[in-house]
């Protein structure tokens, strides 16, 4: 009966201890999230961001601060030309400049998903547990600005070209240049300064909509976007006390 009690005993001893460790491991399957979904979670929330400056950017001209912009000063720009009675031409000249940013971005969409597939664990790791609120966004600007410079500068001076801005600005740019006791100068070509100015706009709300993503929990807006983050800010809350 002893024998049969110490066995007994031992069962219950090994069941409990089991089962305690079954609800610790479902614990840290809820809590921790695998590196497949702290992959998959940061993907959605950079698509998230993403697919919201494509989206801006099919209407550029919608929105003050993604229309295209002289270099410069360009209120100074804007002040010589209406002297020189330029105002109307120079409108026209700047819708045009926006419509090549807008046919730019059709090639921008399959180069940040491509950078976002070649991403590692360790990129996903670093990227995501970070006090640099806009880890994402540096980088794509790593992995693609060079490929998005090069997709995007034929399309815009194609464009630029066809719709004839080319010449339209060049006229202005002469006329600029050439205005007496000015020494404030314009480049003839802006073909690099707009895929530049461009592809700089597109970091700029990748990176708000990252940082949103980062501190307020409403931007959140899939279930493994809200465990992969809330996972990260457990993990630096751990880092910061030093645990």
């Amino acid at each position: 009966m002893k024998i049969k009690s110490i066995i007994i005993g031992l069962f219950c001893l090994f069941t409990i201890t089991s089962c305690d460790q079954l609800k610790q491991i479902g614990t840290s399957i809820l809590t921790n999230p695998s590196n497949y979904e702290m992959g998959m979670g940061l993907k959605q929330a950079l698509e998230q961001g993403l697919f919201k400056s494509f989206d801006a950017y099919s209407n550029p001209a919608g929105n003050p601060a993604l229309a295209f912009a002289f270099p410069g000063d360009a209120q100074k720009i804007i002040n010589l030309a209406n002297k020189a009675g330029l105002g109307s031409v120079i409108t026209k000249t700047t819708d045009k400049f926006n419509s090549a940013i807008s046919k730019s971005f059709i090639a921008a969409k399959p180069i940040f998903l491509n950078s976002l597939q070649n991403m590692s664990f360790t990129d996903v790791a670093s990227i995501l547990i970070t006090d640099n609120q806009q880890a994402a966004t540096d980088y794509f600007k790593t992995t693609t600005n060079t490929a998005l410079m090069a997709a995007f500068r034929p399309i815009i001076d194609s464009t630029i070209k066809t719709e004839g801005a080319n010449k339209e600005w060049s006229k202005i740019a002469g006329i600029i240049n050439n205005i007496p006791f000015s020494n404030f100068k314009v480049e003839n070509s802006l073909t690099d300064f707009i895929a530049a100015r461009a592809i700089d706009e597109m970091y700029k709300m990748v990176a708000d909509e990252e940082k949103k993503i980062r501190t307020d929990l409403n931007f959140r807006k899939t279930d493994l976007v809200k465990k992969v983050f809330g996972y990260a800010d457990d993990e630096l809350k751990k880092k910061a006390s030093g645990k």
